[in-house]
């Protein structure tokens, strides 16, 4: 029976400016993102007719690999897995039965694109699963992935090299320009902090829209160019220009509404204790949950994970995509 397994690998944005709401609703972004040697795997199979089977043409299987979380939370309606397997039948006619095993390791709700990465590993598995060769090109995919979420096209494109694991993306996140990172970068060590809670993308926004139509505050946290980019990157991270647009405005809410008990606060608290363990640079990624910190040093990093796991469940030390064997495709 076909059968292929795919890794999703997580993201991270190193820079994110948020531009002025759209007439349709939309934010157009500047984003510097980084694919990570670290993610979900999924399998797809097609069953041979003896196989026990539900009645239903797509089955999902969730096997949970964090330390909280549980399928309900992955449900039907809202995995975007199935909305990516529906919409590859819409558009090709394809109508065999699958089997999916998602090997869950990304936070939901996290800021590192778990659900965009899913969703372009589903997408790039079913077109090999329908044709050795692929039924649809890469264009059509990343136009099929856009439909799906904003962070799809950037997961669809680094599948094509992953020695591209850096990507500029703008406008709502479908303009994706990949370059190879420098060799400075290539050699750095990411740890990921998440607090255990997740951070909802819409009410982010909303946060965002309300202070700058409050305050009539439109922070200037644009970089002065793309080209500037590998210049900038081939410094220290200490050096470095780079920022969140949603980090203030979480702080704002916490201090104005204490909402959350205090979830927002701690964002800045993981920042800082990355920071005093060895951090050469330490943000949020996305509009959170996960904080992140950039350490020069391996050492320093895997002691930092260390005590970092003494407070905080999910830490994860992990590197760039780049050179570090990530599969794509497995056919077995």
């Amino acid at each position: 029976m076909p059968r292929i397994r795919i890794d999703a690998p997580a993201k991270l944005n190193l820079h994110l400016n948020i531009g002025e709401r759209r007439p349709d609703g939309f934010h157009d972004i500047e984003s510097l993102f980084l694919a990570l040697a670290y993610g979900d795997t999924l399998s797809f199979e097609i069953p041979s007719r003896e196989s026990a089977f539900s009645s239903e043409d797509t089955e999902i299987i969730l096997d949970w690999q964090l330390p909280w979380g549980s399928a309900k939370d992955l449900s039907p309606g809202k995995n975007i897995v199935n909305q990516a397997v529906s919409l590859f039948r819409q558009h090709t006619g394809f109508d065999k039965k699958l089997k999916i095993v998602i090997e869950k390791r990304i936070p939901l709700g996290g800021g590192l694109g778990g659900g965009s990465s899913d969703a372009a590993a589903a997408l790039l598995a079913l077109n090999r699963l329908a044709s050795p060769e692929g039924l649809v090109s890469d264009t059509v995919l990343v136009e099929m992935g856009a439909s799906l979420g904003s962070d799809v096209p950037f997961f669809l494109q680094i599948s094509q090299n992953d020695t591209h694991s850096i990507a500029w993306v703008s406008g709502r996140g479908e303009l994706v320009q990949p370059f190879v990172p420098p060799p400075q970068v290539q050699n750095l060590s990411l740890v990921l902090v998440n607090p255990g809670f997740p951070s909802d993308t819409a009410k982010a926004f909303r946060l965002l829209d309300e202070y700058r139509d409050t305050c009539k505050a439109y922070p200037d946290s644009r970089l002065p160019t793309p080209d500037s980019l590998l210049p900038i990157l081939s410094g220290s991270p200490r050096d470095w220009p780079f920022s969140n647009d949603f980090l203030p405005i979480f702080e704002v809410d916490f201090k104005r509404k204490k909402t959350d008990n205090g979830s927002f606060s701690v964002y800045s608290e993981i920042i800082d204790v990355l920071r005093e363990l060895g951090a050469d640079f330490s943000g949020l990624s996305g509009s959170g949950s996960t904080c992140f910190g950039v350490f020069s040093s391996q050492s320093k990093a895997r002691t930092a994970r260390g005590l970092l796991l003494k407070r905080w469940n999910f830490v994860i030390e992990t590197f760039l995509l780049a050179f570090r064997n990530i599969q794509w495709y497995n056919i077995e």
